[in-house]
């Protein structure tokens, strides 16, 4: 007969505060590991074979047989299962709605040249991203990625961490399911042109407006810092350079709204293939 799941009802307990500690990068850092928050979330990380650690579910939902079925899945998995009162959901995810389930998953880190560049008939497309700051952009970015059969998502120079609690929120799951890289400038400026990849980026200087260019080939959208958008010296790096038209209101577009425009103009150009 199968033990139950263990249950805990302390938030001294070292397992719930080492849960609220995922809160802090630093604690990120140390564990390797990460917070994933409701049921779907948790299904599209063990769907896609990512390794899970914990799984912590609200008591009282804990016989519904779909929340039941996930736990002997995360369980198999090689997961620790374990049931907590409504109160300490909340303080493991800082918020007073927490959902019914959460879970820690391992970090994954990918190596630039782990990526998957095509040799065929459809062209690779990537989205670069440099040291952009907001977790809310970078998880809508990879949740636009994913919709848009973008091939990864690279992070270049000081970026925020794709893992935090808000950038996972924001990716709806696509942090499950969209290849992120991290890495330098100058090793992403390396591997791009090594592998014959166009570099495109969104700018204020650009000379070209951003539905006129080739985006069919194999391409890299390069996106700037909400703040100070690309330097000049990365700007002259870059293969092209692209202005998004604005009728004269606003001054700019949100960082992932510019990207997503950008990105579902590549996609159109290849037919929404």
């Amino acid at each position: 007969m199968k033990r139950p799941p263990e249950t805990l009802t302390s938030p001294s307990n070292p397992l719930i505060k080492s849960l609220k500690g995922l809160e802090r990068k630093k604690e990120r850092q140390a564990s390797g590991l990460f917070l994933a928050e409701g049921a779907r979330l948790v299904e599209q990380g063990l769907a896609n074979h990512w390794q899970p650690d914990t799984l912590v579910v609200a008591a009282a939902v804990a016989d519904r047989p779909h929340i039941a079925a996930l736990a002997d899945k995360a369980e198999e998995a090689g997961a620790r299962v374990v049931l907590v009162p409504e109160r300490l959901m909340s303080k493991i995810t800082h918020k007073d709605n927490a959902q019914s389930v959460i879970a820690t998953f391992k970090q994954r880190q990918v190596a630039l040249d782990q990526l998957e560049v095509r040799n065929g008939p459809r062209k690779s497309l990537f989205v670069a991203l440099y040291e952009v700051r907001d977790p809310g952009n970078l998880g809508t970015i990879l949740r636009t990625a994913d919709c848009a059969g973008a091939d990864g998502v690279i992070l270049v120079g000081t970026c925020c961490d794709p893992y935090s609690f808000e950038a996972v929120r924001a990716s709806m799951g696509s942090v499950f399911d969209m290849p992120f890289a991290q890495t330098s400038h100058e090793a992403f400026e390396a591997w791009r042109r090594a592998a014959g990849i166009a570099s495109v980026a969104a700018s204020v200087n650009g000379a070209a407006r951003h539905d006129l260019v080739d985006l069919q080939q194999d391409t890299v959208i390069l996106m700037g810092n909400e703040q100070a958008g690309l330097p000049p010296a990365v700007e002259a790096e870059c293969d092209q350079l692209v202005l998004i038209p604005m009728r004269g209101g606003a001054d700019s577009l949100n960082l992932a709204q510019a990207t997503a425009i950008m990105v579902y103009e590549a996609w159109r150009q290849r037919d929404f293939q």
